[in-house]
């Protein structure tokens, strides 16, 4: 069943009653790593093993994981090759209230350095859970980026 989640701001992702975030350094220049992550949507299911459909919408993006949760997004805030953030509107997720990603992206002298948070609110199991998976999702995230990285390198290559 899908459900409207509440409307939340930027803020939210200093805010949030759990908050989810990971960090790694790519190869990749920072306006690849953005481009990859605000431009190209449809690419996300290539790199993002959690991701298995991912298209632009008007107001931002429609994405499906893995185990079937669904989510409609809105993009607030674009910002090219330092942040990408959204909020997302309904969602299939059983019990979340608000959620909330933002991708940030900066030079760390050789290589980019990508952050990722996962801000939500929901019930206390929910935020239970989303602890306890913690580890997983970190390892989903690194794995993603070091394919993203590969992917950008073999791009720039051509």
């Amino acid at each position: 069943m899908v459900r409207q989640l509440r409307d939340v701001g930027l803020d939210f992702a200093d805010s949030a009653p759990l908050r989810l975030v990971f960090a790694a350094e790519v190869t990749a220049p920072p306006e690849d790593v953005y481009r990859a992550l605000a431009q190209e949507t449809s690419q996300w299911p290539h790199w993002f093993s959690a991701v298995t459909f991912a298209r632009p919408t008007e107001a931002g993006r429609e994405v499906h994981l893995r185990g079937g949760a669904k989510f409609m997004e809105t993009v607030l805030a674009a910002e090219p090759s330092k942040r990408y953030a959204y909020r997302i509107d309904r969602s299939t997720a059983p019990g979340v209230r608000a959620m909330l990603e933002e991708w940030r992206i900066w030079p760390t002298g050789a290589a980019t350095r990508v952050q990722w948070t996962m801000a939500v609110d929901g019930p206390a199991p929910l935020r239970f859970v989303l602890r306890a998976a913690r580890p997983g999702v970190g390892r989903a995230f690194r794995d993603a980026v070091r394919k993203l990285d590969v992917r950008l390198t073999a791009d720039r290559a051509k």
